[in-house]
């Protein structure tokens, strides 16, 4: 069986949240977990205007993903920022070149699921989620979310991410704050449930 955790991350925040995603992922036998990024957009003068040049550095040896790879995977979690309760453009822009895909219902079957940052602890995390679930829908994706048996979304004790239908985490308004504990425990039980969901619907 073969996982694909696919992300965009602008400072570093979703990159974390995939790692602990993947991690969650590889503790099912026999499961192949790839981590890949999806392509930049953005020129650089944007990007070294808003710091995030340097930031990306961190995980620039990530590779970058093409739109036919997605095939070969029995189970996709994708990683994204939010943007007004939307994908980010980079992510969107990837969404959109897979239209050949749809065409042949070659992802039809395939679980699959998605992961957040927001700046704020109500800037659109489960709009996203819900709005790229209605994307994966589009192209016959079983969706796999966050249930609430992992517990770490049930306090509020704390600033915490973790919704039932993706993990998340809040970065901050200047992107300050990185993921909690809780919210990559949160990471990485999406990425074990949903590995253990594929591998049922799979038969590997």
């Amino acid at each position: 069986m073969k996982t694909l955790v696919l992300f965009y991350s602008t400072y570093g925040h979703v990159w974390k949240l995939a790692e602990a995603v993947a991690e969650g992922a590889r503790e099912i036998a026999g499961n192949e977990v790839v981590v890949k990024r999806v392509p930049e957009t953005l020129p650089k003068e944007v990007l070294d205007k808003t710091g995030a040049t340097g930031a990306q550095q961190a995980f620039a040896h990530v590779p970058v993903v093409t739109p036919d790879e997605l095939k070969d995977y029995d189970a996709i979690i994708f990683g994204t920022p939010t943007r007004y309760g939307n994908l980010c453009g980079q992510m969107q822009s990837f969404m959109d070149s897979t239209g050949g895909l749809w065409a042949t219902g070659a992802l039809v079957g395939k679980v699959g699921g998605a992961f957040v940052s927001t700046a704020t602890q109500h800037g659109g995390q489960e709009e996203t989620l819900r709005n790229f679930h209605t994307e994966l829908l589009h192209h016959g994706f079983i969706i796999v979310g966050l249930p609430y048996a992992w517990q770490g979304q049930m306090g509020h004790d704390v600033v915490t991410g973790g919704t039932p239908y993706g993990a998340s985490t809040v970065a901050g308004g200047q992107g300050e704050r990185q993921p909690s504990a809780n919210e990559l425990e949160g990471a990485r039980f999406q990425g074990r449930h949903t590995a253990e969901i594929a591998k049922k619907v799979s038969g590997k």
